[in-house]
């Protein structure tokens, strides 16, 4: 007996919202995306406005294949972050993720940016709990990431890890220890594999990365992310640093070689980076104060010198800094060094200089320097002493150490480079030799 098919057979019922994370409602036919949307409840809702699969950049994205590390190079605003999140975040939630290791260029960093914020952990994943004294985040499922410092690579002995996420790799101070390290502790699971998120800079470590093949690399500018950035940065940054080798670098994920027209050379550098340091005859603080009362870099370096060598111990130099807040941190980064004084450049603010740092500490020994010559002239003779190898960076200083390879005497006042010249002008006065005048009647 012969089947009666209706005249007009109903619609296929709409796909469950689980089943568009790796599809897109433009796919579907105009029924099918009707139906969809129409019996959306407000848990459904809220599910796609939180469903990173649908809103991700494809460089956001871990790559399909084998690999073992997937490396995201992203300009300033990216979305880096957010893809290392989301990465850890489903991976725990398919239960593919167990023992996780989380790595930032400090644990303040880790807890700041990968974790605790906007587009950290707790933001993506749900469930994600945090427990500071034990460096630990935790989910209801067991999965656990233990937290780790870039600048306590032996902290990393003795772990286990199937996944890892590494965060601002190029800002760590000994990137390829520290890489080696995790490496050697990924070593559970079916899978374990590494992401590592960051914005370039001209070091081996990652030049060796991209070289590896086993490495993934996805690359994503600050531009590709405008939407989700505040209204105007874009612009600012682009009107700013847009075609300068600072803009290509921190904006469009650029690695960047060094500036033949600047006077240092990474080689230099890195030739005679080392990890320990002996010990010191003199330390000093060189501070290179913001020109305003707030918003303009301020230059703090710490230096110290044994022999004929020099040791760079510290950069804290740092943007937005109001009066008492860098004269603290100069005070502070004194008493921790062990310092014996102050050198601090006075053309700026004269006497009102020495002011505010004695009055965090009154005792403080200040001297205030003036600068008489241009940078690129007062900085030669200390460009000539890391090509002589006796300046040693103590770990890694990557904002400041780029603004010494790529500063050719234009662009913005490097403030960093600046304080460093008068550490080490302080450490190795040049000081002329006077001949003496002999005078015949």
């Amino acid at each position: 007996m012969p089947r009666c098919v209706p005249p007009n057979p109903p619609a296929s019922p709409a796909p469950p919202v689980q089943s568009l994370r790796n599809s897109s409602l433009k796919r579907l036919s105009p029924e099918r995306r009707k139906a969809f949307l129409e019996r959306l409840s407000d848990e459904d809702v809220d599910f796609l406005l939180r469903d990173w699969l649908r809103y991700a950049r494809d460089e956001q994205l871990a790559p399909q294949g084998a690999w073992r590390i997937w490396l995201f190079l992203g300009g300033r605003g990216a979305g880096k972050t957010r893809s290392g999140a989301e990465w850890i975040a489903q991976g725990v939630g398919e239960g593919a993720m167990r023992h996780i290791g989380l790595i930032g260029a400090t644990f303040h960093d880790a807890r700041a940016v990968m974790i605790e914020g906007v587009s950290g952990l707790k933001a993506v994943s749900a469930g994600a709990s945090f427990a500071p004294s034990l460096r630990r985040v935790s989910w209801p499922n067991g999965a656990i990431a233990t937290v780790l410092s870039a600048d306590e690579p032996d902290g990393i002995r003795g772990h286990q890890f199937d996944t890892i996420w590494a965060d601002e790799f190029a800002k760590w101070p000994d990137p390829q220890g520290m890489l080696d390290m995790a490496l050697m502790s990924l070593r559970i699971g079916a899978d374990p594999r590494m992401a590592i998120t960051t914005t370039p800079r001209n070091i081996a470590a990652l030049k060796n990365l991209l070289a590896a093949p086993d490495v993934v690399l996805t690359r994503g500018r600050t531009a590709d992310n405008a939407g989700n950035l505040a209204p105007g940065f874009l612009d600012t940054m682009e009107r700013r640093y847009g075609g300068s080798r600072l803009g290509r670098q921190e904006l469009d994920a650029e690695i960047i070689e060094d500036n033949d027209a600047a006077l240092w050379h990474r080689a230099w550098i890195e030739t005679a980076r080392v990890r320990a340091v002996p010990a010191l005859e003199q330390i000093v603080v060189a501070v290179d104060p913001p020109a305003s009362a707030r918003g303009d870099a301020c230059g703090i370096v710490v230096a110290g010198k044994q022999n004929d060598e020099a040791f760079v111990l510290a950069d804290l130099s740092s943007d937005g800094l109001t009066p008492g807040q860098w004269s603290a941190r100069v005070a502070d980064a004194f008493a921790q060094y062990g310092a014996d004084l102050v050198v601090a450049e006075a053309n700026q603010g004269g006497d009102m200089v020495k002011a505010v740092l004695t009055e965090q500490m009154p005792d403080l020994p200040v001297k205030l320097v003036h600068a008489t010559r241009g940078k690129t002239v007062r900085a030669m003779p200390y460009a000539a002493l890391y090509e002589q190898g006796r300046v040693h960076h103590v770990g890694a200083f990557a904002e400041l150490e780029d603004q010494m390879c790529q500063y050719d005497g234009s662009g913005d006042s490097p403030d960093r480079m600046d304080a460093l010249v008068w550490a080490l002008a302080q450490l190795f006065p040049m000081t002329p030799k006077i001949k003496p005048k002999v005078r015949t009647l």
